[in-house]
């Protein structure tokens, strides 16, 4: 076991037999061993750096039916919301005070929101904090569409790709999407020019060891600049209510092995790592991430963009996160800075 993560941080890949064997035999000495290697790697490229991104969530609304979705549209006991630009450029006036050098657009695939409607957010934000990356997460578009939305200036993309298994994805979408098309969407990303994030959940229905395996060989071939990866949590009025939650333990060694495939990435501790354990966010980034996503968006609105339950920090003003996320971080030897933070590149 030990020369496996050995051969991880030295070469950065393992076959797919070799990861499921370190995903299903890791023991607590190994584990422990295998974050520390992950956090070692991630110092190498960007010391005890954490960097913020200004989470705006500015639509619950959303097209889609995914059967692990709190926003999913078939919930009739969702409280739906818009942002307009106003309230939008708003929360970026509030982050950028607190030190923020990254906003983070996530909504529903809200079809209220044209082509146009983004371009404008997109322009108006980059105009006023031009020092300042924007990065969307709003779900499957066309080619053209993400390209009118690079031009206009956003710089990321995160698109999580859920499972690369068409089967496992399948079960947990419905007809009307498919994981060819939401790769297609992240390699259209990619020849765009955007930083690209994909990532997966874990633990989620139907995931076996095999699947993780085909997500870790996915990502590695795509090769994006982000990976956000955290456990399925479920929702009471989704299809999957009664599925149990997915592992911290499985989702921080997750995160060392991606950390050590891709060294130089950036990889968020989530939110839902610290809703299951309320040090999550703290473990995540000891075994090997380096990026929070505080939350930006007006109080009156956290607790309708509820993707699974109990979710934390609904409540929080942003200036209270932020200064809890700083003595959190500073409590374990590592620092928020002021930064866009940007990929490194490989050494």
């Amino acid at each position: 076991m030990r020369e496996l993560i050995d051969q991880l941080v030295n070469s950065s890949e393992l076959t797919s037999n070799e990861y499921a064997y370190l995903l299903e035999h890791l023991d607590n000495e190994n584990q422990e061993y295998l974050r520390q290697k992950a956090a070692e790697k991630a110092k190498q490229y960007y010391g005890k750096a954490v960097y913020v991104r200004g989470l705006i969530e500015f639509t619950n609304y959303c097209k889609n039916d995914c059967y692990y979705c709190g926003i999913r549209k078939s919930n009739h006991n969702a409280i739906r919301y818009h942002l307009t630009k106003e309230e939008i450029l708003n929360c970026c006036a509030e982050g950028y005070q607190l030190g923020f050098r990254t906003f983070v657009l996530q909504g529903g695939e809200d079809v209220s929101y044209q082509d146009l409607d983004i371009v404008s957010i997109i322009e108006a934000i980059k105009e006023k904090y031009f020092d300042c990356a924007l990065t969307l997460s709003i779900g499957e578009k066309s080619y053209d569409s993400y390209l009118k939305y690079y031009k206009a200036g956003a710089d990321r993309y995160l698109l999580r790709h859920e499972t690369a298994n068409s089967k496992h994805y399948n079960n947990l979408h419905p007809d009307s999407l498919s994981a060819e098309n939401r790769k297609r969407c992240l390699y259209d990303l990619k020849e765009i020019g955007y930083q690209v994030g994909c990532g997966f959940m874990v633990g989620s229905p139907h995931q076996t060891t095999e699947n993780i395996v085909e997500d870790l060989m996915f990502i590695k071939e795509l090769s994006p600049q982000m990976v956000g990866i955290g456990p399925f949590i479920s929702h009471k009025d989704t299809p999957f209510r009664e599925f149990a939650n997915g592992s911290v333990d499985m989702t921080l060694n997750l995160i060392a092995i991606i950390r050590l495939m891709l060294p130089n990435i950036l990889i968020p501790a989530t939110t839902a790592l610290g809703t299951l354990d309320h040090k999550g966010r703290e473990k995540g980034i000891l075994a090997g991430a380096n990026v929070l996503m505080p939350n930006l968006s007006p109080t009156d609105v956290r607790k309708k963009y509820m993707l699974y339950d109990n979710k934390i920090c609904t409540g929080d003003e942003a200036a209270q996160c932020r200064q809890c996320l700083q003595r959190r971080i500073e409590a374990i030897g590592y620092q928020i800075v002021e930064d866009r933070g940007d990929c490194k590149p490989l050494k």
